[in-house]
């Protein structure tokens, strides 16, 4: 017989960027969020480190295992750190190491802005 406890799962701080582009326009506000993480995203460096990021199994990954993209490590940490800024990436340190992620609500959100609204 176990004494586990079931605990309910917590939901990431993240909240949607917006609606679909099809179902009504962007405020002013949408448009800033939205804009912020599309341009954190307009620069190859930063795509190919979201990128290893959210590939990377576990949905983690050390610093360690993703500065390999063509640049020094001081420029990888300021690409991580505007990838931050713009809400895309979430990190924590482990000793020496710094640990990131990608939020699933953030590809969620960035996949449903992407996607046509449902038919009513």
């Amino acid at each position: 017989m176990s004494n586990a406890k079931v605990l309910p799962l917590l939901q990431p701080e993240v909240e949607p960027c917006c609606p679909p582009l099809t179902e009504r326009p962007l405020t002013a506000d949408e448009a800033e969020r939205t804009a912020k993480m599309f341009k954190a995203l307009g620069d190859p460096v930063r795509l190919r480190l979201f990128s290893a990021v959210a590939s990377h199994e576990g949905g983690e990954a050390c610093v360690c295992d993703i500065s390999d993209v063509g640049v020094s490590q001081p420029t990888v940490s300021h690409h991580l750190k505007k990838l931050k800024e713009a809400g895309l990436l979430s990190s924590e340190r482990r000793g020496t190491w710094v640990y990131y992620r990608v939020e699933p609500a953030v590809l969620a959100a960035m996949g449903q802005l992407l996607t046509k609204a449902a038919a009513a």
